[in-house]
């Protein structure tokens, strides 16, 4: 909390925590500093003040001086009042007794009580995490900004007693059920185990697919004390102590983050859905080299779909193709797609083609998009070809691989044209605006650039066995 309205402290999202494993390796020096911290001193107004604003209560005293601030504060560490500004009325000020000197903060309220990004239902919340704040950076400024010199997170020996069970958890084959039957007790000790621990014990399994993902780090509001999983010391604070990610757990400083390597390792149980979800992550979580959605559609359409007339250019049903999106967000790799359940073929080509409509991230990443349009644009077929490669290079692993799958594909799918009709040229009509997008949503950009759309998937259809 700094003695303006610029304040660096972060907004943040309250759940409730059932952490969990705590070896004894936790540093304790910033927790104790959070305990000495001053308590807050509420000073009442003894009378009544007119037009205080109904979120302030009798800590309000109305239009008066920052001097009479001062006076009435008393010198007493922790002591605060609020009032109005004498210069700009309708403005409130903060006013707060720290380190001998009376601190004066723009306060704001829109729902909530602010002086920065943090938000807090009560003064008296925000006036103890302010102390807190305060405390901690004055007495321990030089220990904090070395907090990431010599973190823990590469050198995690206390999880390996756990990592076995942990492996045996996290690697099941995709053949076997995700659902087991565990003991209470073996049910009791996994759940114990901390983000920090799963990743030791991914870390060291041969199996797991070896794609770098980035944590999706948001702050986030602890309850009860909490250390950071990367440089092991307490979390300070009452709201917006540090950062999780909601992928895999991971509890860090927000400054520690910028230090953790990319090895996300997302946990199925925060995977809610298949659909919509981010490539790497869904692949992450579920230890596969692709989509399993792309691998399921993929094997029933070549099964019984390739002669089909007009493959992937005729619509299914679109409440059917919903019911196969419910039903992988629901079953994942034990969703029934067969004929049996869905005779019409198209039906799981339509389920196909929403899955990739439906990333976050499309499969050509944002990132590279422009740079395979530029690719388009090369006259020289040679040349043309070679840049498109370059930029294929430049795909994060897993999308890389799912579009080198999906090439294949559709390249048997062209192996069939007398039959279904469907050349490179059309299926990059079909697949072009599905693969890619541009990062700006500009409907604009979207019709100028989709005969280039077109001919990228085209060229990565008919040159698959030279381009992956």
């Amino acid at each position: 909390m700094a003695a303006s309205s610029n304040s660096s402290l972060s907004g943040s999202s309250v759940s409730s925590d059932a952490e969990e494993y705590q070896p004894p390796i936790w540093k304790s020096y910033l927790y104790q500093l959070q305990q000495e911290a001053p308590r807050p001193k509420r000073i009442v107004c003894s009378g009544e003040v007119e037009n205080r604003p109904k979120y302030y209560g009798r800590e309000f005293h109305g239009i008066i001086s920052r001097e009479q601030a001062d006076e009435l504060l008393g010198g007493v560490e922790g002591a605060y009042i609020l009032r109005e500004s004498q210069r700009q009325p309708g403005c409130y000020t903060l006013a707060l007794r720290f380190g001998n000197q009376t601190l004066n903060y723009r306060l704001f309220y829109d729902g909530k009580h602010f002086v920065g990004e943090k938000r807090f239902e009560s003064i008296h919340d925000l006036v103890t995490d302010g102390l807190i704040t305060l405390y901690i950076e004055t007495k321990a400024s030089e220990y904090i900004s070395k907090m990431t010199t010599n973190p823990i997170y590469e050198h995690i020996g206390y999880a390996t007693l756990l990592r076995e069970k942990v492996s045996r958890r996290l690697s099941r084959s995709k053949n076997e059920p995700r659902k087991t039957n565990v003991t209470n007790e073996e049910h009791a000790t996994v759940d114990k185990i901390s983000s920090l621990v799963r990743r030791a014990a991914l870390t060291h399994n041969d199996n797991h697919f070896n794609y770098e993902k980035t944590h999706n780090f948001k702050v986030h509001t602890f309850r009860g004390p909490h250390w950071c999983e990367y440089c092991a010391n307490f979390m300070w604070g009452l709201i917006a102590q540090g950062v999780r990610c909601s992928d895999c757990g991971l509890n860090v400083h927000k400054q520690c983050s910028k230090h953790v390597p990319n090895d996300c390792q997302p946990d199925l149980k925060r995977i809610k859905k298949v659909y919509c979800c981010d490539l790497t992550t869904l692949v992450k979580a579920h230890n596969t080299q692709r989509p399993m959605v792309v691998d399921i559609c993929i094997r029933e359409i070549e099964a019984r779909g390739l002669k089909s007339e007009g493959l992937y250019r005729v619509s299914g049903f679109t409440e059917h193709i919903e019911d196969v999106k419910m039903a992988f967000d629901r079953d994942g790799e034990k969703a029934d797609i067969s004929a049996s359940t869905y005779p019409d073929i198209n039906i799981i080509t339509g389920a196909l083609k929403l899955y990739f409509r439906d990333l976050p991230i499309p499969i050509i990443t944002y990132d590279t998009y422009s740079k395979f349009i530029d690719a388009a644009k090369i006259s020289s077929a040679d040349e043309r070809l070679e840049a498109v490669h370059e930029v294929l290079m430049l795909l994060p692993p897993a999308h890389y691989e799912t579009l080198r799958y999906l090439m294949i594909h559709l390249k048997k799918v062209t192996q069939n044209e007398k039959d279904n009709f469907m050349n490179a040229e059309n299926l990059g009509i079909v697949f072009g605006p599905t693969l890619m997008r541009p990062p700006e949503d500009s409907m604009l950009t979207t019709l100028h650039d989709m005969r280039y759309q077109k001919l990228i998937v085209q060229i990565l259809i008919e040159n698959e066995d030279v381009l992956f």
